[in-house]
């Protein structure tokens, strides 16, 4: 079983910064991929960031030039860098692991998400 714990939301005014992070604990083999997922009200959940086990990036356009995507492998834990915030930036982010176990083979595992709140 892997668990991951999301930090770092919060209430933030227009052009502020936000750091998010997010660790994995449990039985892990590999990961394969974390990424960042957010969900607006009244919206579908869509693609923030992702970043693979070799450091590819892959960013959705409203993210391109804002915010940055990095890990910390040895703590198997992902950041998203969050800059020139806007209120449309304003959801709940979750973050996501794609592990490989021995046992299970290839899973994803979501976190429990963190509120981003941009005030205008």
């Amino acid at each position: 079983q892997v668990q991951l714990v999301e930090s770092g939301g919060g209430l933030v005014q227009t052009g502020g910064s936000l750091r998010l992070s997010c660790t994995a604990s449990g039985t892990i083999f590999r990961i394969l991929s974390m990424g960042w997922y957010r969900q607006a009200p009244g919206k579908q959940r869509e693609l923030v960031a992702t970043i693979t086990d070799r450091g590819s990036t892959n960013y959705a356009d409203s993210s391109k030039g804002r915010f940055t995507i990095s890990r910390d492998n040895a703590k198997n834990t992902v950041y998203l860098q969050m800059d020139t915030l806007k209120p449309d930036d304003t959801a709940v982010y979750y973050c996501k692991s794609t592990v490989f176990h021995n046992v299970y083979g290839t899973r994803d595992y979501w976190g429990q998400g963190t509120q981003v709140t941009v005030s205008s």
